[in-house]
């Protein structure tokens, strides 16, 4: 599945970086601590966090993740929405907490 196809089947809203939207999720990824998504996070991963400050755009660029969601409805800088739309890191958000977000995302297969 893309990362556009996962939008609009969780009802995600883009905040940037759009011209990601067609790179394929492998899986998901939850957490919040950036050093330990640099260790363990997988290539194709949607990354679920409540971080939304522009560091997420370079660990998402550095560990290849297809896209970032800020769950909870955080705060996104708007230095992180330039950064990711300037690196083609597609950033999306939701009211929706990790948990329920993951189990969205099961549902779909």
């Amino acid at each position: 599945m893309t990362v556009s196809e996962l939008s609009e089947k969780l009802g995600l809203t883009w905040a940037a970086g759009r011209a990601g939207a067609g790179a394929e999720i492998s899986g998901m990824y939850i957490g919040d601590l950036l050093s330990w998504v640099m260790g363990r996070a997988k290539q194709g991963s949607a990354w679920v966090t409540i971080q939304g400050h522009v560091n997420i755009v370079a660990v998402a660029e550095l560990k290849e993740v297809a896209c970032v969601i800020v769950a909870e409805d955080a705060e996104i800088a708007q230095d992180t929405a330039d950064k990711a739309d300037a690196e083609g890191i597609p950033l999306l958000r939701t009211e929706r907490d990790a948990f329920s977000v993951a189990k969205a995302f099961c549902a779909l297969g």
